[in-house]
């Protein structure tokens, strides 16, 4: 059964940075591609970042990149995003979903996990 869990969610000023990590099982890790995503109150789900767990390439949403980075530790089947300088418009919850390939589309990836929130107050 393929499992994604997130953690690492929660209630940070503007400024500040949180981790969040997304543990994967029940696939074969190194197959597959890991992509966040967040969704905001009222607004589509939107994809942030993906990292490809074969060759390591990355992918970022134009307005996190030089702030968030995507990482990933294929030993523990975990990824990774550290969000630094957060902004207020940086709340949504967030899902780490898994595809074979990579992107930031979230209509293309067929795993998901079930979300963290994210709170940034300003």
């Amino acid at each position: 059964e393929v499992q994604l869990v997130e953690s690492g969610g929660g209630l940070v000023q503007a400024g500040g940075s949180l981790r969040l990590s997304c543990a994967a099982s029940g696939f074969t890790f190194d197959d597959y591609a890991i992509g966040w995503f967040r969704q905001a109150p009222g607004k589509e789900r939107e994809g942030v970042s993906c990292i490809s767990s074969s060759d390591g390439s990355t992918y970022y949403v134009d307005s996190v990149k030089g702030r968030f980075t995507i990482s990933s530790d294929n030993a523990k089947n975990t990824v990774y995003l550290q969000m630094n300088s957060l902004k207020p418009e940086d709340t949504a919850v967030y899902y780490c979903a898994a595809d074979p390939f990579p992107g930031l589309v979230a209509a293309l990836f067929g795993y998901w996990g079930q979300g963290t929130q994210v709170t940034v107050s300003s």
